[in-house]
């Protein structure tokens, strides 16, 4: 079992909260969940890569155990890494984000850092499909108070029926957050991050022939968020580009099909 431990870091004035696996001596490896999630999503991902990586898997700003903020735009979270990576003196440096993450990444790739090696990019695209991007509006928009945790895990069960059961019940179980009334919520800042501004798409789309970095697309074979037009043309845009479609598969993948998901994603990290 590699080693696991969890740490904060005060970046330009926020705390944060990281979960690191593996060897410190280890080629970095940065993990960013999507919107709701936490570090804690990434737990079997981040076991199957610690045998070749130092993985780290960060609670993005108003998520899991990271502090609450007013600025939930792409820019702002992809400072908050360029901070992390700079605080902890990372170098051939590994991105991995999914959704909300990977629009995180791709604005972080942008600045063309010198610590960034690989890229992976998680069934998103600079635009998200309306009946997605709706679907996902909506299960943040539901019930948001549970008398009891098993009341909020069944929730992610309701939303979430095509994903793994034993992934659901960890990633939902671990966004638990007990109020004083005794009621249950969740950790992330529903309010805040439902009026986030996500920015002009078309600005995003003309940026990514700068991506100057061996990149990988994995998409969702069901996705209702990256539509095969949008996953072909961010393979046509970022130079060099490679794609994955993870067949019966939806949005979230690495919740869906964890095993799926890694044989995908561990040869192109560890090439």
């Amino acid at each position: 079992m590699p080693t696991v431990s969890d740490q904060y870091a005060l970046l330009n004035g926020l705390r944060f909260h990281y979960r690191e696996w593996g060897d410190a001596g280890a080629r970095p490896l940065l993990l960013l969940h999507g919107v709701t999630g936490h570090a804690r999503f990434w737990d079997t991902f981040a076991k199957g890569m610690a045998g070749s990586h130092r993985v780290i898997a960060l609670d993005a700003r108003g998520h899991g155990e990271s502090q609450w903020a007013d600025d939930y735009s792409p820019p702002a979270m992809a400072r908050d890494v360029g901070l992390l990576v700079a605080a902890l003196g990372l170098q051939r440096l590994s991105v991995v984000g999914l959704s909300m993450g990977g629009t995180t990444a791709y604005h972080y790739a942008l600045d063309r850092p010198s610590a960034l090696e690989r890229l992976v990019i998680v069934d998103i695209a600079p635009e998200v499909a309306a009946v997605g991007g709706q679907r996902i509006r909506g299960g943040m928009e539901a019930a948001t108070l549970f008398d009891s945790v098993d009341d909020l895990v069944a929730h992610g069960h309701r939303i979430n029926p095509n994903a793994d059961r034993a992934e659901v019940e960890h990633r939902f179980r671990n966004n638990a957050l007990l109020l004083e009334d005794g009621r249950w919520t969740f950790r992330h800042d529903v309010r805040g991050l439902l009026a986030r501004e996500r920015g002009d798409p078309a600005v995003l789309w003309a940026a990514l022939p700068r991506i100057a970095v061996p990149t990988l697309l994995i998409r969702g074979g069901t996705s209702d968020v990256l539509d095969p037009a949008a996953a072909a043309r961010v393979v046509g845009t970022i130079p060099g580009c490679k794609f994955v479609e993870i067949p019966a598969t939806g949005h979230s993948v690495p919740m869906e099909n964890p095993a799926g998901f890694l044989e995908a994603v561990r040869p192109f990290l560890e090439a």
